[in-house]
C-alpha cells in the first residue's frame, strides 16, 4: 500500500447520527459545503432511516446497517449525476437522518369546550384531553409534505397541527356518539378506538402512523361540576328532615362538650343548641313538604281543613238548584243562617231520592236546638 493510499483511507468520512434528545424526528447531517468523499462510510442504526438529497431531488434512502457509498450502492444519485463507473470524486448531496421509532406521550387537549346535547342534562359544553404516540412510516413523504429544508425537526414543529386533526375528530364523534354524559367514562377505550381508526389516513398523508390515541378525560365546565356534586350529596343524604334533625342534634352535643367556658358556658352552649334545633324544626314545618304540595307557607292565613274522612257529605237544593256536596260544619253553618231548615230537600248517598232534611236521621242533630213548626190551629 503506497503512502498516498494510507493517507487517502484515514480521511474517508464517517456518516452517523447519534440522538442525544427524546423529540428530534429529523436531522440533516451537518457537513461544510455538503461535500461527501466517494467510498464515505455511512451508518444507519436500528430505529433510523437515512435520505440522500441532490441539487434539491430526492435520491437514495438506507434502511439500517452500514454502507460505502459509491455508485453500486447509490443507482438514483448515479442516475441524477450521470456518474461513469469508478467514479472517485467527492460529491454534494445532504444526508436526512429520521427516526423511526415511537414518540410516546405526546398531549393533546380541546381550547374551547364542545357543544353538544345530552339526555339529562340538555345542553352541555365539554372538554376532553389525552395523549397519543406516531412515528415515521414513510420517511420520503414526511420530508416531501412536512420537514422540507428544516435541518433539525421536532415534535413540537408538527405537534400542534396533529393536535388539530385530533381534536376536531373527537369533537365530531362526541356530538353523534349519543352517549349520555354519566357513562362517557365506561367508553373511553370505545371511544378511543373509533377516533384512531377515523383519523389513521390523515396522518398517513403525512408520512406518519399513529400508533395509540389515549381519551384520558371528559370534563363538564366547573361550575356544572359543582351543580353536579351537589346533586350527589342530596342523592347520600337522602330525607332531608331526618338529615337536618341529625344536624341538630350534632350541633348540641357539640355545644354541649365546649370546653372554652365550663359551667355557666356550657349551659349556654346546649341552650344554643335547643334554639338551632326549634328553629330548624319551625323552618322545616312550614316548609311544604314535597313539591305540588298545598300545606300553606309561613305566615299565610290557614286554610279551612278538609272534611274528616268518612264523613257523609250533602247536596241542598235551593231555588230548584243542586248545590253542593257541603260536609256538616257547613250545613251547621246554613241551619244557622236560615238557609237550611227542616223542609230543605237534600241528598246523600245512601238516600233513594231527594228528603226532607228533617227526615234524615243523621241531620237530627242539627235541628235539636231548634224548636219544631207550630201546628196549624
Amino acid at each position: 500500500m503506497s503512502l498516498w493510499d494510507k493517507v487517502r483511507g484515514e480521511f474517508i468520512d464517517i456518516i452517523e447520527w447519534l440522538d442525544s434528545s427524546n423529540d428530534t424526528m429529523v436531522y440533516r447531517f451537518e457537513r461544510y459545503g455538503n461535500e461527501i468523499k466517494y467510498g464515505a462510510k455511512l451508518t444507519v442504526r436500528e430505529g433510523q432511516v437515512a435520505v440522500l438529497v441532490n441539487e434539491g431531488r430526492i435520491a437514495d434512502s438506507y434502511q439500517p446497517g452500514l454502507y460505502e457509498l459509491q455508485t453500486q450502492n447509490m443507482p438514483v444519485m448515479t442516475t441524477l449525476m450521470s456518474w461513469p463507473h469508478g467514479f472517485e470524486s467527492p460529491f454534494k448531496a445532504e444526508v436526512y437522518f429520521f427516526s423511526t421509532r415511537l414518540f410516546t406521550d405526546l398531549k393533546w387537549g380541546t381550547k374551547n369546550p364542545v357543544m353538544l346535547r345530552d339526555k339529562e342534562f340538555g345542553p352541555v359544553r365539554l372538554r376532553a384531553f389525552g395523549s397519543y404516540a406516531i412515528r415515521v412510516r414513510d420517511a420520503v413523504t414526511f420530508l416531501k409534505e412536512v420537514v422540507g429544508t428544516d435541518g433539525r425537526f421536532t415534535t413540537d414543529e408538527i405537534s400542534n397541527q396533529l393536535r388539530n386533526f385530533i381534536v376536531s375528530r373527537v369533537g365530531a364523534v362526541l356530538g353523534s356518539s349519543n352517549i349520555p354524559i354519566l357513562d362517557l367514562a365506561a367508553n373511553y377505550d370505545a371511544l378511543s378506538e373509533f377516533v384512531t381508526k377515523r383519523i389513521a389516513p390523515e396522518f398517513q398523508a403525512y408520512g406518519l402512523e399513529l400508533k395509540t390515541l389515549l381519551v384520558e378525560n371528559v370534563s363538564l365546565p366547573e361550575e356544572v361540576e359543582q351543580a353536579l356534586d351537589k346533586r350527589t350529596s342530596m342523592g347520600i343524604v337522602g330525607n332531608l328532615r331526618d338529615y337536618a334533625a341529625f344536624e341538630a342534634a350534632s350541633a348540641m352535643g357539640a355545644a354541649a362538650r365546649n370546653p372554652a367556658g365550663g359551667g355557666a358556658a356550657e349551659g349556654l352552649g346546649i341552650g344554643a343548641g335547643i334554639a338551632m334545633a326549634q328553629s330548624l324544626g319551625q323552618a322545616l314545618r312550614d316548609a311544604p313538604s314535597a313539591p305540588g304540595s298545598s300545606a300553606p307557607a309561613s305566615g299565610a292565613a290557614p286554610a279551612t281543613p278538609p272534611p274528616i274522612p268518612g264523613e257523609a257529605q250533602y247536596y241542598v237544593a235551593v231555588g230548584g238548584q243542586q248545590t253542593g256536596p257541603f260536609h256538616r260544619a257547613a250545613l251547621r253553618a246554613k241551619r244557622a243562617s236560615g238557609d237550611l231548615t227542616r223542609d230543605t230537600l237534600v241528598w246523600t248517598q245512601g238516600l233513594e231520592s231527594w228528603t226532607a232534611a228533617g227526615e234524615v236521621s243523621a241531620l237530627a242533630q242539627l235541628f235539636a236546638e231548634q224548636p219544631p213548626p207550630i201546628p196549624k190551629q
